[in-house]
């Protein structure tokens, strides 16, 4: 087997698993504070995504790595998440049903469109994004020239 296709085996497999730990630790408990019924579960499940993101530095910059766009905006996203929590604290524990029922609609709007999670594009190997580009990127070029002197060789 040649190096390259080593390489990109071993790039694919590692972003499957930076893809289900994200999964784990992030949009799992976005999904959970979506589908919450009580104020006090969304909180929850937000004070844990929060948490996370700012602990480990996912808070500002860009996804991208040639032009910043706005759907790979990691400033906007978390900054949403942690105003959709402080909407949550806010909420009174005597506020009438209807008004937590508009809380948690709202959050449910932030954090969801349709049933898809709301994210920044590249966000589960983020801020090592042009890290893992150059990385399929080389791992492809290794495979191709690889697999060419290999073909060559055999004639």
């Amino acid at each position: 087997m040649s190096i390259g296709i080593a390489l990109f085996l071993t790039w694919a497999g590692t972003r499957t698993v930076q893809g289900i730990l994200f999964e784990i630790r992030v949009t799992g408990h976005l999904k959970r504070a979506a589908d919450a019924n009580t104020i006090e579960l969304a909180q929850q499940e937000m004070e844990a995504v929060v948490k996370y993101l700012d602990a480990n530095g996912i808070n500002e910059g860009y996804t991208s790595i040639v032009w910043n766009g706005p759907n790979e905006d990691v400033s906007f996203w978390f900054q949403n998440l942690s105003a959709a929590l402080s909407e949550l604290e806010k909420t009174p524990a005597e506020a009438t049903q209807l008004e937590k029922s508009n809380v948690l609609m709202k959050l449910r709007e932030t954090i969801l469109d349709g049933t898809t999670i709301t994210h920044p594009m590249g966000i589960s190997i983020f801020p090592f994004n042009t890290m893992y580009c150059f990385w399929a990127f080389l791992s492809g070029i290794l495979a191709a020239v690889f697999g060419a002197i290999g073909f060559w060789k055999d004639f």
